[in-house]
């Protein structure tokens, strides 16, 4: 089977349980940006300094194809999704990433003003993976204003993942003191 299937040359994409909709779709363009934003978390994790970022980066990119699934699911098909044994994102998936923002901030982070991008190759990827995310939030919020039901949990998720993108980059960033 060739990964060339041609459904898509009209126009039109597939969600789950063969629907079909167009490309531009405020659904599509939801979870687009999440896919984006697991793509840019790989980069991420490629240039991590760190396992304490490499390892937890893995763990969200996971979380986030449990967040795409359920974004790629019509409404109306999401009993039938769950039923089928497919997760939901909960309030366990964003305690997960609490945690690991109260971890980072217990040593002791300092900071003070905007942050410029760019100290070195591995922060600066978190830099990018944390504006992907947002814009991914944002397309998220877009569906959910179109009055499609959205789980309100991912707006969470996706909201508190940005926040510790953030950290994460800092943490990232050359200590003074340090080469």
């Amino acid at each position: 089977m060739s990964i060339v299937t041609k459904a898509g040359d009209g126009g039109l994409t597939g969600l789950m349980y063969n629907r079909r909709v167009p490309k531009h779709h405020p659904r599509v363009a939801a979870y687009g940006g999440v896919d984006e934003l697991n793509a840019a978390l790989g980069l991420a994790r490629a240039l991590a300094p760190a396992a304490l970022v490499g390892d937890n980066l893995l763990a969200i990119q996971k979380d986030l194809v449990v967040l795409m699934g359920e974004l790629c699911v019509l409404p109306e098909d999401l009993p039938r999704y769950f039923q089928a044994g497919f997760s939901a994102v909960t309030p366990a998936l964003t305690a997960k990433l609490d945690l690991l923002v109260r971890e980072l901030e217990s040593q002791n982070l300092s900071f003070h003003g905007w942050a410029t991008p760019g100290a070195n190759p591995g922060a600066a990827t978190l830099d990018v993976a944390r504006t992907v995310c947002r814009r991914a939030e944002r397309g998220v919020c877009a569906l959910n204003d179109t009055g499609e039901a959205v789980n309100p949990e991912i707006l969470v998720y996706l909201n508190r993942l940005s926040d510790l993108l953030w950290l994460l980059a800092r943490w990232s960033e050359p200590k003074p003191g340090r080469a």
